[in-house]
């Protein structure tokens, strides 16, 4: 198995996505997106047209980091230099598009009717949200650093 280092790409391939830095951030943003999509989807919500925009970016985030990762695992990063500039640009839009839902859910639970089993699900998911939004700011900043020292 030759390094990541040979293929032109500092994005490492195979078992190594597990002990990387940046990429092992992929499993917590799969985990709590995964979390703040199944929170939401769960609960009864006062502003369902808000919803539908948190439902979208959650889902969307979770699709595409997993893909990410399977792809990352299988080494198609190997074939480009340019995987890199893909990963940052993902995680930064993830980062921002997080953000807004993160902010969005907290406001719609604060104003929210509904209270007891819903409201606490709707909190847990607000900071899911956070924790997701923190992830991805992580790993946005550290693919740029990356981006900037491989090129």
């Amino acid at each position: 198995m030759s390094s990541a280092d040979d293929s032109g790409t500092t994005i490492p391939s195979g078992c190594n996505v597990f002990v990387s830095f940046p990429e092992l951030l992929m499993l917590g943003e799969f985990v709590f997106g995964g979390l703040v999509w199944i929170l939401v989807a769960s609960a009864r919500v006062a502003f369902a047209f808000d919803q539908g925009w948190v439902m979208f970016v959650s889902v969307f985030c979770f699709v595409i980091t997993t893909l990410l990762f399977i792809l990352y695992m299988a080494g198609v990063q190997r074939c480009s230099s340019g995987w890199t500039v893909v990963d940052v640009f993902y995680h930064f839009i993830a980062a921002v598009f997080y953000l807004s839902i993160a902010v969005l859910q907290a406001s719609d639970t604060r104003y929210s009717q509904f209270y007891g089993k819903d409201f606490r699900i709707n909190i847990a998911a607000t900071v899911f949200a956070f924790v997701a939004t923190l992830l991805y700011t992580i790993h946005a900043i550290c693919s740029i650093v990356r981006w900037k020292t491989s090129s």
